[in-house]
Order: structure tokens, then sequence, then C-alpha cells
């Protein structure tokens, strides 16, 4: 027999049954409930007057009522979620963060969701989420010149993240039909440091230029390695691996998995710069606020720091 509270009907019954004298068995026998069902419904409705239906159901409704639960969310949730969002962190990013910034709110990033759905939270707004995956692309067809070294010829090491100092390199460009505006993009393998820089065009002499200022912004050790694609901006690689001491290794063709960190990074800055934006009308500014909003987000694979942390960190163990 599945369980279900007592109504008023079956309260009037047990009120008449027990002043004409009916056990507590006989009352249950009659009114199909457990003998200690009745036994507690008549110590806990139990007044001066004896037990009275209607008063026993009152406190039946009100002690229901203090017996929901109001849930996990408060207010002060809501403006740390919402803070977040505001922020362009995902769900999962400020459940992850929020078990370490404040682990007495900790909640699951489930729960996020479902509470932004309800309109808990930013009124609803699901455009806070960000898009995923990734539209492909058109294939390569920029011209070929004499590549250096594979990345089958990259240390083991580079590949499973156990040291610092290996980036991939990237551009990523205007919408056809624009200018030919485009910024330089550097993802640090171990820490998943984005960095990116602006280029008047989409050659070698640009990109040595950008990898210049970005080398020259950090100590000696920071740039051991770099993995990048076969695109013509890369053909300075000699240059490169000559005046900043690192090696350079290829992609294969058509390989962009293997530079998955800098290719995720880069959809995340088409978040903020959909294909279509021409970078020569993007500002400093608001490159700088986009990388900083994307680098202070907390990372599962960094145990929920921020790359921006994990990248300080892993450069105050540089001799």
């Amino acid at each position: 027999m599945s369980y279900s509270h007592l109504s008023i009907t079956e309260r009037s019954q047990l009120a008449l049954l027990h002043r004409l004298g009916w056990s507590t068995r006989a009352i249950a026998t009659e009114l199909n409930r457990h003998h200690s069902t009745i036994a507690r419904e008549l110590n806990r409705g139990a007044g001066t007057s004896g037990y009275q239906a209607e008063t026993a159901h009152e406190a039946y409704e009100t002690r229901r009522e203090r017996s929901v639960s109001n849930g996990k969310w408060t207010h002060e949730r809501e403006r740390y979620i919402s803070e977040k969002m505001e922020k362009t962190w995902s769900p999962e990013q400020i459940a992850g963060r929020m078990s370490q910034d404040c682990p007495e709110q900790k909640v699951s990033f489930k729960t996020i969701y479902r509470w932004l759905y309800q309109g808990l939270l930013v009124k609803g707004n699901t455009a806070v989420l960000r898009q995923k995956g990734k539209r492909r692309g058109p294939r390569e067809t920029r011209g070929r010149f004499n590549v250096g070294k594979s990345i089958h010829q990259r240390p083991k090491e580079v590949r499973k993240r156990d040291s610092f100092g290996h980036w991939e390199l990237d551009t990523v460009v205007s919408s056809r039909g624009k200018s030919k505006a485009c910024v330089a993009t550097f993802a640090e393998r171990k820490t998943r440091l984005y960095l990116a820089i602006k280029m008047p065009d989409r050659t070698s002499t640009s990109l040595e230029k950008a990898f210049g200022v970005i080398a020259d912004s950090f100590p000696t050790g920071t740039f051991q390695t770099a993995t990048v694609d076969r695109g013509k901006e890369f053909a300075c690689y000699e240059r490169l691996e000559s005046a900043h001491d690192l090696d350079i290794y290829f992609a294969d063709p058509y390989s962009s998995w293997q530079r998955g960190t800098n290719e995720n990074a880069n959809g995340l800055l088409r978040e903020f710069f959909p294909k279509g934006k021409d970078f020569a009308e993007v500002s400093e500014e608001e490159l700088v606020h986009a990388l900083h909003l994307i680098n202070s987000r907390p990372r599962k694979c960094l145990g929920w720091k921020t790359a921006h942390e994990s990248f300080m960190e892993a450069l105050s163990h540089l001799a």
C-alpha cells in the first residue's frame, strides 16, 4: 500500500470512532491504516477537549508548510553567480570556483542551469550562456614554404604538458572582404594562458614583430617551444628560433587538433569578435578586455584556478 497523509475525511472518522471508544487497532482496520499511524495522530492531535478533527487537520497543514524546503537559492548565491555570468563564465566554471571561494555556498552547475531557466538568475536571459561548438572553416589555400621541424619531433614532455614554456601559435583574421587586419594568438599549453596582439596584415614580417613584442614582455625561459600550423606567416620561423632561442614545430596539414589549446582559445575569442568582425575596428582596449575575461575564468583542467593564476605561479618558479 502506497503511503499518503490522512485526509480531513479520515480524521473526522477517526475522531468519531475514538469518541465511541474504539481501540487504535480497530480504528486502523476500519480506515485501512497502520495502527501506529492512528496512535501517533491521536497523540499529536490530543487537546484539552480531546481529539478534534478540524484542529488536527489545521495543525497538519501548518506543519506541511513549514516542512517545505526553500531550496539552495539565496540572494547571496544569486549575486555571486550573476556577477560571474557577467564575466562570461560558464555554469560549470562558476560551480567549480564557488567550491573554492565559498564552499559553504557551493551548488552544482546543473542547479545553476535550472535557476537560469526558471528565471531566478539574470531574469532568465539565456543569452549569457556562451556558444558551444565551432563552424567548419575553409581549407588552407595559402602558398607553401619549406617548413622546419615536424610536430612528431617535439619532446614528449611538451605533449604531456609536464613543463612550462611551450606555446601554440596561430592567427585569427577579419572576414573576407574586410581589411587585412588580424591578430596573432599565443596559448601556453600547461597553464592555458591566452594572449593576442593586433597585426596590420597576415605576413611573416608582422608575425615576427608581434612575437617579439610578446616574448620581450616576459622573463627568459617563458618561451621554450612553439607549435604552429603551415600558414605562410610562419615562414619566419628560422629568424624566430635564432632571435628568441626556442624550437618551432609544425603541425601536420589539416590537423588543427594537434594545436587544440590554441584552437579552443581562438573559439573563445570569436565569442567576443565573431566572424564578420573587422579587426581594424577593434580597439586595443576591447582586445585587452576580452583577453582579461578569458584568462580570468576558472578552468576545470587547472583545478578551478584561472589561466592567469596558473601562469603567474609558473613564472614564479623560473630561475
